[in-house]
């Protein structure tokens, strides 16, 4: 397969985003016709992005070798960092399984989200979040899979809060963004320590073992790709924050939470296998989380209510048992689950508004008889066993606390650093306009108080340049400024009446050609 086909699987949905952005800026496309546009375009990028998948499929097939595409990005000594592509089986599924996906629910977003006033808002994202997710698929190295993990977890953030008048969507479009930064933390520690054990972060170099690398060094690296495969496929005890985030349309909720970015963390896992059974501690304790978290989807789901959330709590008991399987070394077994579940799931969260039309006045199932007889386990699975208000203590409490410090350190000790001016207030009363007008007041309080050598002359110049402005704006009639530039124009309309007579268009002529005979 040609080296730029390969490009394009995620360059299409890309282009199709920058295309989208553009459109928005200069309004190539007008109301009706905007969703036309937007619609036809990443319909059509997606359809090629997945033909070209099937071409290396097929290419991968008959060939039957794998591909790797390195693009050298940084080489310092020893190290290097590149934008590399590879094309194995396990790339292959999940690259398919993404161009699937996406383009079908592209097209059911059509009609669901027609009129909608962020239609092309959220076609921009999902266009970014394709060409992330199919990143993440082909990557070969960690450096790639990172750009595509974080663009998938900003496409995440923005459709969480995509009704963002809502404080609620709001408030969990945030806590989602920040935990998942304690699994980007993970990630970069991975890369971090495949840095120091083999100068690059190349899948191929890192995943092969070498006797003499220290094996608790491998462990270390290994836990910073389980942490951040964790946290984004929100195994426990980092799952609170997925069910709070189906505050997005339903098209978003499936590809993100039902099908695709709730997968990425076990495609990681299966990535990076060779180093789990080089530490085997971390095997176990993949076993202890999937287990964990098997048990929290299947409790959590039978007391719920609402169809989306228990299709939520359905998924997490499912990728549960693909952490199952890895952590036993079943990754065949794990990477077929995962194909089949996100198929299977996708329809289930596409078909979830019919469902939910048909059962609205159906009374929601009780719990099993067995859960309701044990009242603390069961008031535990109504709570979600307390992860929300822990997560919201330990994660999202201190977060805003930290921002909050940083805005009195900005503001008490930054702004009076760097001379930035105060808080400005506006002329208030009528007599201050008039003096204003008139040229007798010189309005201080609107340029600010500087602070510093540079925030006094700042504030001295501004000072100036505002009384400038005042004396040549706002006195009444336009003060003497004006005054004298109308002088100006009129004698300049009189030179110009003067020069269109024919007389003196005589005399100019005349000049001229004097000019010209004696040069």
């Amino acid at each position: 397969m040609p080296e730029v086909m390969l490009l394009l699987i995620p360059g299409l949905p890309l282009l199709a985003a920058l295309l989208m952005v553009l459109d928005r800026l200069f309004g190539w496309s007008k109301r009706d016709g905007c969703e036309r546009f937007t619609a036809r375009l990443l319909q059509a990028a997606g359809s090629l992005s997945l033909l070209l998948v099937l071409w290396a499929d097929v290419d991968y097939w008959l060939l039957g070798s794998r591909h790797v595409l390195v693009l050298p990005w940084l080489h310092s000594g020893l190290y290097s960092a590149s934008i590399s592509f590879m094309l194995d089986p396990l790339a292959l599924s999940m690259a398919t399984l993404v161009g699937l996906i996406a383009l079908l629910v592209t097209r059911f977003s059509v009609a669901y989200l027609h009129r909608e006033a962020g239609f092309q808002r959220f076609f921009m994202v999902m266009a970014l979040f394709t060409a992330a997710m199919q990143s993440i698929a082909l990557s070969g190295s960690a450096l790639l899979a990172f750009v595509g993990w974080e663009l998938a977890g900003v496409s995440s953030y923005l459709l969480i809060a995509y009704n963002w008048q809502s404080r609620t969507a709001a408030t969990s479009a945030t806590r989602a963004f920040v935990t998942n930064r304690m699994g980007d933390a993970g990630f970069l520690l991975g890369m971090f320590m495949a840095f120091t054990l083999f100068r690059t972060t190349e899948w191929d170099v890192m995943l092969v073992a070498q006797p003499e690398t220290s094996s608790l060094l491998v462990g270390v690296l290994a836990l910073g790709f389980i942490a951040a495969a964790l946290v984004k496929s929100a195994q426990f005890p980092f799952s609170a924050w997925i069910t709070r985030a189906l505050e997005g349309p339903t098209p978003s909720s499936t590809v993100f939470y039902g099908s695709l970015m709730v997968h990425a963390g076990i495609f990681l896992l299966l990535r990076i296998h060779p180093l789990l059974e080089q530490a085997p501690v971390l095997q176990w304790l993949l076993l202890v989380v999937g287990l964990l978290t098997v048990l929290y989807g299947r409790l959590g789901g039978m007391v719920q209510t609402d169809i989306k959330t228990s299709l939520m709590f359905a998924t997490l008991a499912q990728t549960g048992l693909m952490l199952v399987a890895i952590s036993f070394g079943w990754y065949t077994l794990a990477l077929v689950h995962l194909l089949l579940h996100a198929v299977w799931r996708a329809y289930q969260f596409l078909h979830s508004p019919s469902f939910a039309l048909h059962t609205q006045w159906q009374p929601a199932p009780a719990a099993p008889a067995w859960l309701g007889k044990q009242r603390w386990l069961h008031n535990a699975a109504l709570q979600r066993f307390w992860l929300d208000p822990l997560a919201d203590w330990l994660l999202v409490k201190p977060t805003l606390a930290l921002s909050q410090e940083a805005q009195v350190f900005d503001g008490q000790i930054l702004d009076k650093l760097s001379g930035t001016p105060g808080t400005h207030s506006s002329i208030e009363t009528l007599a201050d306009m008039q003096a204003l007008q008139q040229g007798r007041l010189r309005v201080e309080s609107s340029i600010g108080v500087g602070s510093g050598v540079f925030g006094k002359l700042m504030q001295w110049v501004a000072e100036h340049l505002e009384w400038f402005e005042n004396r040549l704006l706002l006195q009444q009639d336009g003060g003497k400024a004006k005054t004298l530039l109308d002088r100006l124009g009129h004698y300049i309309d009189r030179v110009e009446r003067l020069l269109t007579q024919p007389r003196y268009l005589v005399l100019l002529i005349m000049a001229t050609l004097v000019v010209i005979f004696r040069g």
